[in-house]
């Protein structure tokens, strides 16, 4: 081989080496993103209200007397209705704080009879403004229950079988107080 051909052999060797490394240095300098997903939309007010109800009913005590037996939502006022045995109660959704949300675990039972535990969820209304209006089965408005708590009961053996579940009920109820004017949900701390 002369040494002419010898340098272009070299000379390509040299060249088809040095376009299999450029590729490679610049794949390691292009930053390609992942396309991100789209956000999730937030949920409307009908689907808080079914998701809400829903555990409402699902997951409601069996013990004859703190039973919910019927949810249901007006859109116009902004009212919840929860029916049970003894009569129902009108929750005024814009009325309610976001920011004072309590759980707790409370038992019914009494010396005549043992019942099952209830999640209850608590929150407060604003100032000023009625958080419920609680009737008795005759339907005349009931003096005992005070005015400014919205009270809500669940079995907690079953809320206890789900998931998150008070995590994902206090979202649904501030996401729903917000987008029905209450006051809505802030980090005060």
């Amino acid at each position: 081989m002369t040494a002419a051909k010898h340098m272009t052999t070299l000379a390509r060797m040299g060249a088809t080496a040095l376009l299999a490394i450029v590729p490679l240095c610049g794949a390691q300098t292009v930053h390609h993103k992942k396309a991100a997903d789209p956000p999730k939309p937030e949920p409307t007010e009908p689907e808080l209200v079914e998701y809400i109800r829903g555990a409402l009913l699902a997951l409601t005590p069996s013990d004859g007397m703190n039973d919910n037996l019927e949810v249901a939502y007006d859109t116009t006022t902004k009212v919840l209705t929860v029916a049970g045995p003894n009569g129902r109660c009108d929750f005024f959704i814009s009325a309610l704080d976001a920011n004072n949300m309590v759980w707790d675990v409370f038992d019914p039972s009494d010396s005549d009879r043992t019942r099952e535990k209830l999640l209850r969820l608590t929150m407060i209304s604003t100032i000023g403004k009625p958080a419920r209006t609680c009737y008795n089965n005759v339907s005349s408005v009931d003096p005992m229950m005070p005015t400014n708590r919205a009270r809500f009961l669940f079995s907690e053996p079953k809320a206890d079988e789900e998931a998150n579940f008070q995590e994902h009920m206090a979202t649904a109820f501030k996401k729903l107080i917000a987008l029905d004017g209450g006051t809505a949900a802030k980090d005060l701390f």
